[in-house]
């Protein structure tokens, strides 16, 4: 089965037909490096690393380059505010996005281009893009001529109006039309620049990835990748200057965007209080490998929900995968044939099910690390706390003992349906360190997590009327 992918160009899933026969390349828009990874940021790191793996499985040759995005106004802003340099600011940031990606399972790229070392690149073609017609020097800017290009819009398919009110477009007297976007601007002595034929300046932040892929990956490459936010106007600047500087290449054959996420149905949002970053996550105690797995279960191309039931169904299954793990066999073909069909994940993480319902260990493991799962050294987290016995005499566990009337009462409240102190009461105790789910029959299992403490849980137990137990 021939890997296919959703396009964002052509609005179809269609088959991936490598330019250079055998070797795929892709480029991911990466960071920038001015904050910490929020939750969303991980998306796209994630499909392509799963998509990557399946690649090197399927290709002689992959070449993933993904950027960083290291000269940005938001980045000078930063520096600015806290009297540091912007190489501090930069270095750091980009270090701890590596940690966090990497606690998610997530292998680095084969090429990993720093905007900042690609500059004569940037003003190579710009100076191209000028000669050819399609941008202009103006009060020290340079500016993309859209006009120029009959093709503009083709990406996103939005109207003239659209993409205006999109773009948050900037009024400016030098400008010819209003779409017009900066290539390069100028800078004072306080921000960061580089000599160019239009004086002292830096690159907009649309012509790095154009700049940067030509130099990397060649002026056609295979796929080009992002989140839906960046469809426009980044994603159809980049491919207007590439088609306008390489009007004899094709630039990315496939564009694949990942849709936005929620936490707990809703738009995340610093003032909704649900803003979250990968490193949020982590310190709370959630493995990397859980939040891995939580976003796994939606498909790409849909909005993703992260919850907190999603998380601890997630840690669940991994407990039980992570005991069963052998080494030794390969991969599923149907869990193969379910990432080949436009990284149909959730098609893949059931034959997963099916696999550990079958008692396949090997089988297992060598699917589950298709997906970045069950990788050697990750699974540790799954070694602490572990499953508590809810039945019977609770094999003397004192906290097994207490969470029986918290247990019951929380069932009581689903069987009746209030949903709103049914969740109040499951949250109160995963903050306390218990994971708690209900079973196809009915039943109930448990673990306990990691951060888990006999005074935590007593502390829900007295909130929720139970009696405390000894440590």
């Amino acid at each position: 089965m021939a890997v296919r992918l959703r396009n964002s160009l052509t609005r179809r899933v269609e088959p991936l037909v490598p330019l250079e026969p055998g070797h795929v390349r892709l480029y991911l828009c990466g960071p920038t490096v001015y904050d910490r990874a929020h939750l969303g940021n991980a998306r796209n790191v994630i499909l392509f690393d799963v998509l990557t793996r399946l690649l090197r499985h399927d290709f002689d040759r992959v070449t993933y380059v993904r950027n960083v995005t290291d000269v940005d106004d938001k980045i000078n802003a930063r520096a600015a505010a806290t009297g540091r340099s912007i190489r501090d600011v930069t270095d750091e940031t980009l270090g701890w996005f590596y940690e966090d990606m990497a606690a998610l399972g997530c292998a680095p790229p084969d090429v990993e281009p720093r905007a900042t070392d690609h500059i004569p690149a940037m003003v190579a073609m710009i100076a191209d893009l000028i000669a050819k017609g399609h941008a202009y020097e103006a009060e020290g800017h340079v500016l993309f001529a859209v006009a120029s290009d009959p093709s503009y819009g083709t990406l996103s398919g939005r109207s003239t109006e659209d993409m205006i009110a999109g773009a948050r477009v900037e009024v400016a007297p030098y400008k010819r039309d209003p779409m017009d976007f900066v290539l390069w601007k100028p800078s004072d002595d306080a921000t960061p620049g580089w000599d160019s034929p239009w004086g002292r300046g830096r690159p907009g932040w649309h012509i790095e990835c154009s700049a940067m892929t030509a130099e990397i990956l060649g002026p056609s490459f295979d796929v080009h990748g992002g989140g839906t936010d960046l469809k426009f106007p980044h994603h159809e600047n980049e491919l207007a200057q590439s088609r306008c500087a390489h009007p004899d290449a094709s630039f990315a054959s496939i564009w694949l965007h990942n849709e936005m996420l929620l936490v707990e149905g809703r738009k995340m949002s610093k003032s909704l209080g649900n803003f979250f970053t990968v490193r949020d996550l982590l310190d709370r105690g959630v493995p990397g490998e859980v939040i891995r797995m939580v976003f796994l279960g939606t498909h790409y191309a849909k909005t993703m929900d992260w919850t907190e039931e999603r998380a601890q169904e997630a840690e669940g299954h991994l407990r039980r995968w992570h005991g069963m793990a052998e080494e030794g066999g390969s991969p599923a073909p149907a869990v193969l044939d379910a990432l080949r069909d436009d990284v149909n994940v959730p098609g893949a993480i059931a034959e997963l099910h099916r696999l550990a319902k079958a008692g396949d260990g090997a089988t297992l493991t060598a699917s589950a690390r298709m997906l970045g799962l069950l990788q050697p050294g990750m699974g540790g987290w799954a070694a602490d706390g572990g499953r508590l016995d809810l039945g019977g005499d609770h094999g003397g566990d004192p906290v097994a003992a207490l969470l029986g009337p918290l247990l019951a009462r929380w069932q009581a409240l689903r069987a009746a349906k209030d949903f709103a102190a049914a969740d109040a009461l499951r949250s109160a105790l995963q903050e306390a360190g218990i994971a708690v789910r209900s079973l196809p029959d009915g039943g109930i299992e448990g673990d306990r997590l990691p951060h888990m403490s006999v005074d935590s849980v007593n502390a829900v137990a007295a909130r929720f009327g139970a009696e405390a137990v000894d440590g």
